[in-house]
């Protein structure tokens, strides 16, 4: 007899499975140890809590992540930066890999395998192609501001400008311009995280981004005043995990960094 040799067998159909059934009838069986301290079901049983650097990772992979597989959790960016800081923030040590997309560009990815995270992410809101389902993330009130940290440098723009915009008319009228947008293809989720500014005294527009032969964008479009409040919010500290050239862009406003000078419709200076 080798492996496997009772599948399919039951007591009824074969004497010795029938035999090894009565000799544990009426027996009580208990761990030698408590789950929580056995190291092999340690990944399996453990409990996630939320914290500041665990909040902006879901960040991460809720607009530039995603839930692969059966427990794969995935992320990418073209900044090599943000790759290490989401990596620190996860408390991972995945090799990223560059995958080389249309036109040559070139995209940083990685991937780890977490049935149990990708089961809490789950639970909060997050799914398998979420580009267009996306809705509320189910974040504690304390952890949103690191949450939204993540969004804004997952799939944001943060811009500073010098305006003008009636040069015909007033040709030496110039409006220093601060500028916040958070992106999604799903309006659900947009609309989540406007109320959810709203009823922290941030107020947005939003504004549908049509691209031909491409599913519209929508965005959370912040002005200068709202922008104002919360980039102090999500930025309380310079050493707050982050993308280091989107901060700059606020910290060169901050200090009155000299900023480009555009017409009527701005550049967008990062993405």
């Amino acid at each position: 007899m080798g492996r496997g040799w009772a599948k399919g067998l039951t007591a009824l159909s074969d004497s010795r499975v029938a035999r090894a059934a009565g000799a544990h009838r009426g027996m009580r069986y208990t761990r030698r140890k408590p789950v929580e301290e056995d190291r092999r079901c340690s990944r399996t049983w453990r409990e996630i809590f939320w914290t500041e650097d665990l909040a902006y990772g879901v960040g991460l992979i809720a607009t530039d992540g995603g839930l692969v597989g059966r427990g794969a959790i995935a992320f990418k960016s073209k900044d090599v930066q943000l790759i290490n800081t989401y990596l620190a923030v996860m408390g991972r040590r995945a090799k990223p890999y560059l995958v080389r997309g249309g036109g040559g560009s070139l995209t940083y990815h990685v991937q780890f395998g977490d049935v149990v995270l990708y089961r809490w992410l789950e639970a909060i809101g997050l799914s398998p192609r979420k580009s267009l389902v996306l809705g509320a993330i189910d974040v504690p009130p304390q952890f949103f501001y690191p949450l939204a940290r993540g969004l804004l440098d997952g799939d944001g723009t943060i811009a500073h400008y010098i305006h003008r915009p009636t040069k015909r008319h007033q040709p030496t009228y110039r409006y220093e311009r601060l500028v916040v947008k958070f992106h999604s293809a799903s309006r659900a989720h947009i609309e989540w995280l406007r109320s959810e500014f709203a009823t922290r005294g941030v107020t947005g527009a939003l504004v549908v981004e049509r691209r031909r032969g491409k599913t519209p964008m929508h965005v959370l479009q912040l002005g200068k005043k709202a922008a104002e409040t919360l980039l102090p919010r999500l930025y309380p500290s310079s050493t707050a995990p982050k993308l280091e050239r989107k901060w700059l862009v606020w910290h060169d406003y901050l200090v009155g960094q000299t900023v480009p000078t555009v017409g009527f419709e701005p550049t967008t200076l990062t993405s």
